[in-house]
């Protein structure tokens, strides 16, 4: 199915279980510990065994022996790999890492070794026996030392997000000069990790010549695309199986070095092999979102219209990666007739940095959305009010390219109204209570809808069950129940009649889970099928397919009607399409939108920010399970408390590495943190967007959440930190006296 006019009235405007809050299909499994995660697949395959990593001990270089006599020797061992055993493996698209093979060092904890043993323990005991003896070389591992010598760099983020090395619209230079009132202001963000719950992990056999990974991907098609390329064996003979990822925010899209090691390790040892990276290796191995330098410059009139606007942001990356793109949302978010947006990339020798949950929105708008803040400071104007008077409804570089839908202003409005912006105090360190100052901020959320090809197979039993298959994948979003809801709307069906299967390369190939792009995709796709089946359907039935509805397990045309069950009755019947997109995405600009309003309180005598409620107001299309939703947006805005508080990967600017690298240094925000958030969804279809009239959600959760707090932080402090994350240390400084 083709999607090129916009959607008018079809079957998923019943609403009937589409809209509705349902609870998760998966959660029976999940909250009983049934559900089958990639390292817990013991029935899959007999005969596992245990593989360990052996990671870098230098970040840039090369080895120049490994001695693995005493690991081959240690009890319970049954095979070593070393990456001297290979030349370099080859690299997908989507790696600029290399993951294993040949002597050269790129990155701390690069895979060096895999030890496969009986057990875990022996494994691991005898990883620690192999000495590896380095050549070390100089590194570079301080962006800051970098970023005054790093050269323009375009780049793209793989997920929507994406800008040229520059970018002008009319003139940015003579507009903000002649401005009225200007901020030129520096922010700072830092190396941040996934720290998913569920770490990286694999479980390989062989059969022959065909290899079957059980693992944890986000996106399966990709992984079997990039395991055929990396280990030179055509993709028909390689199977991925992922019904279950237990977190992966970006860090699982592409393939790492468990699955690999595993494929290696299973076919030395001649028997199945389980890997799982350690916390250091999820941390320094993988991937992690890159640390930015950003400068931001506006210009306005006295009255508060932008009339400049320049955002310029640093990164760095190993040699062959891309820059975090933090300009994005700047080229779409406001009005201003003069713009420019410019990314920088500096070579750095520290671990890939790469995908990570809003890629080049989450750090963009951290800094962005504080300017904003500044500016209208500076104006003596409303933040909220400073925004909404510089709205617009078409893309300011080209003004011929208006929004599908644009609620920006509501959300700003509505979320206002709903926190009682209106009793916020305007003078900053001005309420206490008690040895607490207590302040309100705002900002706003910006992400972009991104359209993709979906395929999905649906087949209909004697039973009248309908069974959905799909590589699409489920990372804790809740995936299983959207797509059981469409088919169950699209087939007139309960959903206890409708069976979904994912995250299995034999299904056909999905959006997968990334981007925001996965609910409004992955569901379309089922659409799709479900058009398809419903003619097959009809046509069993003898029906007009054109007139025949579906409801309540029947199929209805004219006056004659028929149990859904009976088309079924000799054989099922199967129905497999996809959804692919015309020019609507590039004749407007599809995006999402949303508020975010914060309160906290600082502590006067330690520095100790407190959260104490939250609020998020989105606009981003139908809202397909608004429970499911709401957990999305809560789990965002958390992590984006967590980037402005807490979250930062610390580097040793000497050995090149992230120190705190496990989950007790690397801090992240807990149930305690945050007592209350609250999530309102705008009433919006898109009808633009897909046949489902719906958008992504889950990155335009985050995107904003840092700022809003750091503009809390300054309306309760009177201080403006403008390096995150915004540690006491940085506020105890200059806080008012205690009294």
């Amino acid at each position: 199915m083709k999607f090129e006019v916009a959607a008018t009235t079809n079957p998923i405007d019943q609403l009937k279980v589409i809209g509705k809050p349902t609870d998760r299909i998966d959660g029976p499994l999940k909250t009983t510990g049934t559900a089958p995660y990639a390292y817990e697949r013991h029935d899959v395959v007999p005969n596992q065994a245990y593989g360990f990593i052996v990671g870098s001990a230098i970040a840039k270089g090369r080895i120049g022996t490994i001695d693995s006599n005493a690991a081959k020797s240690a009890p319970g061992v049954i095979a070593v790999v070393t990456t001297l055993d290979s030349a370099p493996l080859p690299n997908g698209p989507m790696n600029a890492a290399n993951l294993f093979g040949g002597p050269d060092i790129q990155h701390y904890h690069q895979a060096v070794a895999v030890v496969v043993a009986e057990s875990f323990e022996q494994a691991r005991d005898a990883a620690s026996l192999i000495r590896i003896a380095y050549v070390p070389v100089h590194g570079q591992f301080d962006l800051a030392a970098a970023a005054p010598h790093a050269p323009l760099y375009g780049g793209d983020s793989g997920e929507g997000s994406g800008a040229p090395p520059e970018h002008r619209v009319g003139k940015f230079e003579e507009a903000f000069d002649a401005a009225a009132v200007k901020l030129d202001e520096t922010y700072t963000t830092p190396d941040q990790s996934h720290a998913m719950m569920e770490p990286h992990a694999t479980i390989a056999a062989w059969q022959g010549d065909r290899l079957t990974l059980w693992t944890s991907n986000q996106m399966i098609a990709w992984g079997k695309r990039d395991v055929a390329k990396a280990l030179g064996i055509p993709p028909e003979n390689i199977r991925l199986d992922s019904p279950f990822i237990g977190g992966g925010f970006g860090g699982k899209l592409f393939l790492r070095a468990d699955a690999v090691l595993a494929a290696l390790a299973a076919r030395a040892a001649g028997r199945p092999v389980k890997v799982a990276l350690t916390r250091p290796l999820v941390a320094n191995n993988t991937t992690h979102r890159p640390a930015t330098i950003q400068r931001l410059r506006i210009g306005a009139t006295p009255e508060g219209k932008i009339t400049a606007i320049a955002h310029e942001s640093t990164s760095g990356n190993l040699k062959d990666g891309e820059p975090e793109t933090a300009v994005d949302q700047t080229k779409l978010l406001y009005a201003g007739a003069n713009r420019l947006t410019a990314m920088r990339l500096a070579v750095l020798d520290l671990p890939e940095g790469n995908a990570m949950r809003a890629p080049g929105e989450a750090p963009g708008m951290m800094a962005l959305e504080i300017a904003m803040d500044e500016m209208a400071e500076k104006l003596g104007i409303d933040p909220v009010q400073f925004r909404i008077l510089n709205d617009t409804q078409v893309d300011p570089a080209d003004p011929t390219r208006p929004f599908s839908q644009r609620q920006l202003i509501e959300c700003l409005q509505r979320g206002a109204q709903r926190f009682g912006w209106d009793k916020r105090n305007r003078k900053p360190a001005s309420v206490r209570e008690g040895h607490w100052l207590v302040g309100m901020g705002v900002a706003a959320g910006f992400r972009n809808n991104l359209l993709t090809k979906s395929a999905a197979r649906v087949r209909l039993d004697g039973k009248g069950v309908v069974t959905v298959e799909t590589d699409m994948t489920d990372i804790g979003t809740g995936s299983y129940t959207i797509i059981a809801q469409t088919a169950a709307e699209m087939m007139g069906l309960s959903l206890d009649k409708v069976v979904v299967k994912l995250g299995d390369s034999d299904f056909p190939v999905s959006a997968g889970s990334g981007g925001q792009w996965g609910a409004n995709n992955a569901t379309a796709g089922v659409y799709a099928a479900c058009i398809k089946l419903r003619d097959i359907v009809a046509q069993k039935l003898g029906f007009n397919s054109a007139n025949a509805t579906f409801s309540d397990g029947q199929v209805q045309s004219g006056n004659r009607v028929a149990a859904l069950a009976e088309a079924a009755r000799e054989n099922d019947l199967v129905a497999e399409d996809f959804i692919e997109y015309g020019d609507l995405g590039k004749t407007h600009q599809q995006s999402t939108f949303a508020s975010h309003f914060v309160e906290l309180a600082v502590d006067v005598y330690t520095g100790e920010t407190r959260i104490r409620r939250m609020l998020a107001v989105c606009a981003a299309g139908r809202i397909l399970n608004p429970k499911a939703a709401r957990s999305q947006v809560i789990g965002a805005m958390t992590m984006g408390a967590g980037a402005a508080l807490m979250e930062e990967l610390a580097v040793d600017k000497r050995y090149g590495f992230f120190v705190n690298h496990d989950l007790a240094g690397y801090e992240v925000p807990v149930h305690a943190d945050i007592p209350h958030q609250e999530v309102i969804f705008l009433d919006e279809t898109d009808p633009m967007s897909s046949p489902m009239k719906a958008k992504g959600i889950a990155e335009l959760g985050i995107c904003g959440v840092g700022a809003a707090v750091a503009n809390a932080i300054y309306n309760a402090t009177g201080m403006r930190v403008r390096d995150y994350p915004i540690r006491l240390d940085k506020l105890l400084h200059g806080l008012p006296q205690a009294s």
